[in-house]
């Protein structure tokens, strides 16, 4: 089983994604059998549909050790993003050593929140040279640490970026998103759904039916179809714990994009 999904080059990664991914935040920090094997399934789901971008951290429980047994053998099917996310240098070695251990090699490691960054980027630079990591990145939530994120993308030395864009979160519009561009830095969506907020009070199915013909039969496909629409976007990684909302994910990573009339329909709907 495979979607249709679009693939993008991660900017000068040297990776090429699908535009639909997956996120591991609160859906994958699980300790029982049962739901670790739910999370195995959504794993091998997202393999086959060819959601093959999944993003963790360390700072996500138990999720990367979750990530990794349900890849099993099926490791080289998928590009992991992963995060190191520590509070001094031992620390950081440590959860780097644990994620290698884990994945064998990471494909895009990032600096969870640019904790550290100084401290952590040559570590990854060091392992990108040995060929255990495939590119670097840095991330961060909140738009008040914008400033120090341009930078650490202005050093050269990371060559992707992990930024939350939803309708109602565009600050990375003004100065993140062209930075970006202008340095070809590959761009990973968190949040395209703001934590869930944008789902809660869906807008009545009728206000969606200009967009059927753009493949969006749903809120949420609208929602991840508005950021993947600005093509300075590469990978949007909406976490879930539902195989369907899966496979609704994913149906949304295939053309045609919205233009500008679509973007702002939306955009006044999630706002409204």
């Amino acid at each position: 089983m495979t979607a249709h999904l679009e693939t993008r080059r991660l900017g000068r990664t040297g990776l090429t994604v699908p535009v639909v991914g997956m996120g591991t935040w609160k859906t994958f920090d699980v300790r029982d059998r049962e739901r670790e094997n739910a999370r195995h399934q959504i794993t091998e789901m997202a393999l086959d549909l060819g959601v093959s971008l999944i993003d963790s951290s360390p700072m996500y429980g138990e999720a990367e050790r979750v990530l990794a047994a349900g890849l099993g053998p099926r490791r080289k099917e998928a590009l992991v993003a992963t995060k190191v996310w520590a509070s001094g240098p031992q620390e950081g070695v440590n959860q780097i050593e644990f994620a290698l251990g884990l994945y064998g090699w990471v494909d895009l490691y990032q600096i969870h929140n640019l904790a550290m960054w100084r401290t952590h980027l040559p570590v990854l630079e060091r392992l990108h040279q040995d060929h255990k990591v495939r590119a670097i990145g840095a991330t961060h939530y909140s738009s008040a640490s914008f400033d120090e994120l341009e930078e650490v993308m202005k050093t050269g030395r990371i060559t992707a970026i992990q930024i939350p864009y939803n309708p109602r979160q565009t600050e990375v519009e003004r100065r993140i998103l062209p930075l970006a561009a202008d340095l070809d830095l590959g761009v990973v969506v968190m949040r395209p759904f703001g934590e869930g907020a944008l789902l809660r009070r869906p807008p009545r199915p009728e206000k969606l039916r200009p967009l059927l013909p753009f493949g969006v039969n749903s809120w949420s496909q609208a929602l991840l179809k508005w950021g993947l629409s600005d093509q300075r976007c590469h990978v949007a990684i909406p976490a879930t714990a539902s195989l369907d909302h899966l496979v609704e994910n994913a149906g949304a990573g295939s053309p045609p994009w919205f233009g500008p009339e679509e973007r702002q329909l939306v955009a006044g709907l999630a706002t409204a």
